[in-house]
């Protein structure tokens, strides 16, 4: 067998001609990576090449991410204002003492009327909240337009002060129901929004909680004999302190996020706002110290409503950070 039989050795097959690489010279450098040889066209269905921006296993997450928005940023910032406090005195401020009711049928009709409220006011909560996180334009919108969410802060702020500082408007009927009606609905649209930044399991896992906390809270002020009335120089501390934390972190987190403060920060504000679920369920039910006047039966559904949102918003952050 002649020596042209056999395969070309390793020092030869370097010389022979490649129809591939025709007419270029042996010093030009390869092709690059997922490009045909030179002066071709770029493959369709070549191997492409991972863009840098790109998320890669393991990444370290920031801020919750928002489900089908990515890039979307941050959540917009939740509705910060001091819990409810009834001022004390007097009667005609809406607090009186145990002796105030008129008898325990008063005292019952009222408390049906105030759930009743605050019934309503939980049933169209969670439609709007349902609403923004399973119809997805409606999602879309109101992720692209904050605008709207800024709107509906300045009417809950309006609404709020008037009906927590005014004793006319919020006695007087029917604009004490208008009001209320606004104030619900700026707020469910805020809860809303804020709920569309997180997953959906997140959100029914936040609710779940929020409805387990609200029912044992309720069923405990029923039962105990411990007056939580008493300790109002402390709720209201709790509450000043609770708003200025919230505008400072606020603060902070628009400029850096900051992991752990934003979650003990929501710790803290689940917990408190626990503390005054407690504390206005036993100012409505009465026989204790201090209890609020069957006129004010808006002031109280307003209470408690906002106390059990607050706790929503508070858990559904903490939900929705630690399924990162």
């Amino acid at each position: 067998m002649s020596r042209s039989d056999f395969p070309p050795g390793y020092d030869e097959s370097h010389l022979l001609p490649n129809p591939q690489y025709a007419g270029v010279h042996p010093s030009a450098p390869p092709p690059a990576y997922g490009f045909p040889p030179y002066g071709g066209q770029p493959q369709l269905g070549g191997p492409a090449y991972p863009q840098p921006s790109a998320p890669y296993p393991g990444a370290p997450q920031g801020y919750p991410p928002q489900p089908g928005f990515p890039g979307q940023g941050f959540p917009p910032p939740m509705p910060i204002m001091p819990p409810t406090i009834p001022l004390s005195g007097s009667g005609d401020e809406g607090f009186t003492t145990a002796q105030g009711w008129d008898s325990v049928g008063v005292r019952h009709a009222f408390i049906r009327k105030v759930y009743l409220i605050i019934g309503t006011q939980l049933l169209v909560t969670v439609g709007i909240v349902a609403i923004f996180t399973f119809v997805e334009p409606v999602k879309a919108f109101v992720v692209e337009n904050p605008g709207v969410y800024y709107a509906s802060y300045a009417v809950y702020f309006v609404t709020h002060m008037v009906l927590a500082c005014c004793e006319g408007p919020r006695r007087r009927f029917p604009w004490n129901i208008i009001l209320l009606a606004l104030f619900t609905l700026a707020l469910s649209y805020m809860t809303g929004t804020i709920s569309s930044y997180y997953d959906i399991k997140s959100i029914f896992l936040a609710l779940g909680i929020t409805m387990i906390v609200s029912l044992v809270v309720t069923v405990f002020c029923f039962q105990t004999k411990v007056d939580f009335t008493k300790c109002q120089g402390l709720f209201c501390v709790l509450g000043i302190v609770m708003f200025v934390t919230g505008i400072i972190t606020a603060i902070v987190l628009a400029f850096k996020y900051i992991p752990w403060l934003h979650m003990l920060y929501a710790a803290i504000g689940a917990i408190v706002f626990t503390l005054f679920l407690a504390y206005h369920t036993q100012l409505l039910i009465g026989n204790r110290k201090h209890s609020i006047s069957p006129e004010d039966y808006v002031f109280a559904a307003l209470s408690i409503y906002i106390d059990i949102i607050q706790i929503f918003l508070f858990l559904l952050q903490i939900i929705g950070a630690s399924r990162q």
